[in-house]
């Protein structure tokens, strides 16, 4: 017996954006989100070369280490394009994600204000903390979690991924019990649709996609005013697990409009 994602993917650049800077991917061994920083260059170039570049390294990885090892190589990737291109200086973007590792640990990587949530026997908990301004006072007991909710500077974040070598990702190994069901979305989702109500979505969709198209839409109902990703993973148990292929993987956002390049080494012997 193994455990496996199935997992749901949707994007959409919302009403009041023209361009969508979120990336996202979904498959059996993980799923991420990345968003553009916004008021920087070409955020949505950020979001898809990193989630590109991460995900073309392959689906096995050993342990927290190798993760946040294959996140920087993808952060360098975004060095290289500014060293390509002066005028993509600035350019960043946020990742959260989560990834089976060798050992059946899954992994929960992180940088930014992009967030994870756990939903396991009905109760919904996040899984991050964002690294922003707002959340910074927070934790000092200068504003509450209600007030920062709605602060005008919430979307101000102190840590993205931007090429720098300096540039900082926490990977922690959690224990994946059958029947989790993990929403990983950008802060236009967040920010905008209340707790209780990505509560009562999650726990009522059928399959991981379906709940990751309810999430965006209840967002868009919301009257998001920022590009609303989501990826929904169910961890499930199989008999006999397939190999994992390259088709198995789904892209959404600017990394399905971006660099479809060969990623034949997804493919695995288990």
């Amino acid at each position: 017996m193994a455990l496996r994602l199935l997992a749901g993917v949707c994007s959409d650049v919302g009403a009041f954006r023209d361009v969508n800077q979120d990336a996202a991917f979904a498959a059996p061994w993980g799923g991420g989100v990345a968003d553009g920083v916004g008021g920087g260059p070409a955020g949505d170039l950020a979001s898809a070369a990193l989630v590109h570049r991460l995900v073309a390294g392959g689906a096995e990885c050993a342990d927290p280490d190798e993760l946040a090892s294959r996140i920087r190589i993808a952060n360098w990737d975004l060095a290289q394009h500014v060293r390509r291109d002066p005028a993509l200086r600035g350019m960043a973007t946020t990742f959260t994600g989560v990834w089976f590792d060798r050992s059946g640990a899954l992994l929960l990587a992180h940088t930014g204000d992009s967030r994870a949530y756990l939903l396991r026997d009905g109760q919904l908990s996040r899984q991050t903390r964002d690294d922003s301004f707002v959340q910074a006072l927070v934790d000092q007991g200068l504003m509450t979690e209600a007030d920062a909710a709605v602060h005008p500077r919430r979307n101000i974040i102190t840590a993205s991924l931007r090429g720098d070598a300096l540039d900082r990702v926490s990977v922690s190994r959690r224990v994946p019990v059958v029947g989790d069901r993990w929403l990983l979305c950008s802060d236009g989702i967040s920010d905008y649709v209340p707790h209780d109500l990505l509560t009562a979505v999650l726990a009522s969709a059928g399959t991981a996609q379906e709940a990751a198209e309810l999430i965006v839409g209840t967002a868009l109902e919301a009257a998001t005013r920022d590009n609303a990703t989501a990826v929904v993973c169910d961890v499930v148990e199989v008999a006999s697990p397939a190999p994992f292929r390259a088709d198995d993987l789904r892209f959404a956002g600017a990394a399905l409009a971006r660099f479809h390049e060969d990623l034949e080494g997804l493919t695995s012997a288990s």
